[in-house]
Formats: structure tokens, sequence, C-alpha cells
């Protein structure tokens, strides 16, 4: 069992910065054989996928973040973190992390892909 916890979620105006991290209940080394998942959901839409990154360091974003936003991992804390730059009233979501041993959809971006997820942080960007 994985216990993933988000923390960084709050407000921002239009055109700023948010960090969100997430920080696993694992060992570095069980945690290095995740792919790790940035995903969101707004009010009444689907969950979206955001951002990959995979055990071996391989990033996907989408391409509504491409270029905004990065997201890391560092397996000797068991953590990942997406900075979010250049920030939007449509990026306003609850964002969740989540973690996968295997990857059956291109770059992570299918929900049912992740086995473990965190219980989210909200984001939210005004104009």
């Amino acid at each position: 069992q994985v216990h993933l916890v988000e923390s960084g979620g709050g407000l921002a105006q239009a055109g700023g910065s948010l960090r969100l991290s997430c920080a696993a209940s694992v060992s570095d080394r069980a945690f290095s054989k995740f792919a790790m998942g940035w995903l969101r959901q707004a009010p009444g839409k689907d969950r979206e996928f955001v951002a990959t990154i995979t055990w071996g360091g391989v990033i996907y974003y989408s391409d509504s973040v491409k270029g905004r936003f990065t997201i890391s991992r560092d397996n000797s804390q068991s953590t990942v973190s997406l900075q979010m730059s250049s920030l939007k009233p449509e990026d306003t979501a609850v964002y969740s992390c989540a973690a996968a041993r295997q990857l059956y959809t291109y770059g992570g971006s299918g929900p049912d892909d992740y086995e473990y997820w965190g219980q989210g942080t909200q984001v939210t960007v005004s104009s």
C-alpha cells in the first residue's frame, strides 16, 4: 500500500505561480519503481491528465500545460513536485498525485493507469 499526500495548493492570481508537492509513504527504493503522475479535476468535468514522470525520468505533459508546468521527482525523498507558472483561471481544479507500476496509456495519460492516489489539493486561479 502506498499513501500519497499532496501539499502546496491554494489561491493564485492569473499569471502567478504555485508549487505542489506529493510525498509517498514508501522507501526511496520502492518509490523509484513507480511512475508518478499529476491529474486534476475541475467541478463538473472529468479527471484530466496533467503530467507524468516515469521511473526512468521520462516526462510527459498535456498540451494544456506544456511550457508552463514542470514535473520533477526526488527519489531520495520519495517525493514528486509540480511547479506551475503562468497560471490561468482554467487551471483551477483539485490536483491529485498518483502512482503507477505500469503505464498502459501513452505517457500515463489515462487515470486508470494509476493504482494509488492522494487526497488532492485545491488550486484556484483568479482572473
